[in-house]
């Protein structure tokens, strides 16, 4: 394969707006009550993105790699700011989100640039980086949740595994753990089914860039090996950071609002 798909003039993306009427009228029929946000999301997507567009010009052209890494180190930030506002009334939620999600893309990025598995040049490293940070988001955003609700919901079991003498560490072990292992099934659940429901986006992108199907399931391997590994880093760090925040010295358990 060498011939590129053809990539869709700004005539071709008006006319995609089609899908968003028919959303839209979908929505209004049923009585969702989401057509207001359906316009402004649309509109939103396409502001950030044109601008996104725009500026990884460029940093491609004239920023090289310290510009792609303070690139990750924004959306990083970003990312800790929405996981965290996902799990509102949790102690520290926001600064332990973005510490998460950070150590997750440091140790995944890391990993694959000291292997050499991808170029270490800004037209790797950003989109690259950018599907480690939003697979951290994730992760981390599910598990601050559930650990919010499961600390409130299971407080009387915490605080009588407290009582027998256990370690606030021990005593909240099992909400951390079903926390971090309800964050990690949609990243397992792709795992499994990679290529037999559908063609994930790193694939997909190489075969309409005209990538043989086989040096596109060989990025797609990594790819997938490397969203793994920066959702169980990012969950598991994030539910251990909140479990500090949520005792004091004297191992009781913080009231949640």
């Amino acid at each position: 394969m060498t011939t590129a798909a053809n990539i869709p003039s700004w005539l071709g993306v008006a006319a995609s707006l089609t899908l968003i009427l028919l959303a839209g009228v979908v929505a209004w029929r049923t009585r969702l009550g989401i057509t207001r946000e359906l316009l402004i999301v649309t509109v939103r997507a396409f502001a950030q993105l044109a601008a996104v567009g725009l500026l990884l010009g460029v940093v491609f052209d004239y920023g090289g790699l310290p510009a792609a890494f303070g690139w990750l180190a924004v959306m990083a930030v970003i990312a800790g700011q929405v996981a965290g506002r996902r799990a509102a009334g949790l102690p520290g939620s926001r600064r332990n989100a973005t510490i998460a999600i950070a150590v997750g893309v440091v140790v995944t990025m890391g990993v694959l640039l000291a292997l050499r598995i991808i170029d270490s040049t800004p037209t790797v490293v950003i989109p690259v980086g950018g599907m480690v940070v939003s697979g951290a988001m994730v992760a981390t955003g599910v598990t601050l949740r559930r650990v919010r609700d499961d600390a409130r919901s299971s407080r009387p079991e915490i605080e009588a595994r407290l009582a027998l003498g256990l370690s606030a560490r021990d005593a909240f072990a099992p909400t951390r753990r079903d926390a971090v292992r309800t964050a990690l099934i949609p990243s397992m659940d792709q795992t499994k089914v990679v290529g037999l429901i559908a063609l994930p986006g790193a694939m997909t992108g190489l075969i309409l860039a005209g990538v043989a199907p086989l040096a596109a399931i060989r990025y797609q391997i990594a790819v997938m090996y490397m969203l793994l590994s920066a959702a169980i880093v990012a969950a598991t760090l994030a539910a251990r950071l909140t479990e500090r925040d949520l005792f004091d010295q004297a191992h009781r358990l913080h009231p949640l609002d």
